[in-house]
């Protein structure tokens, strides 16, 4: 996906013939703010992904994965990080997997 999250809600919506009013309501926003996630001047909130997935019949793993994606690259961009940044990150999600593995072994 090259376009931003609000971008991409844009889309589904119009795909499906929604108006913003109709969108806005089943994700418990008002229009304009709904309006401003769409135009990238608001941020989705990422309580409302499940509400999101519902509303367009989506997996939620594909649609944290497109809200998450879209979150960490506009970190990367703000603080002009090099691409290996996301292989640091990916390490270190395997770390912290691990952590919690061994964790979760551990008998009392």
């Amino acid at each position: 996906m090259k376009a931003t999250f609000g971008e991409y809600i844009r889309q589904l919506r119009s795909d499906k013939g929604l108006t913003l009013t109709q969108l806005a309501s089943q994700l418990d926003l008002d229009s304009a703010n709904l309006s401003k996630i769409e135009n990238g001047k608001r941020e989705f909130d990422e309580k409302r992904l499940e509400k999101l997935a519902i509303a367009f019949d989506l997996n939620i793993d594909e649609l944290k994965t497109e809200y998450f994606g879209d979150q960490f690259a506009k970190k990367m961009y703000q603080y002009n990080c090099s691409p290996e940044t996301l292989i640091v990150a990916e390490e270190k999600v395997n770390y912290l997997k691990s952590i919690n593995v061994k964790q979760a072994e551990i008998k009392f």
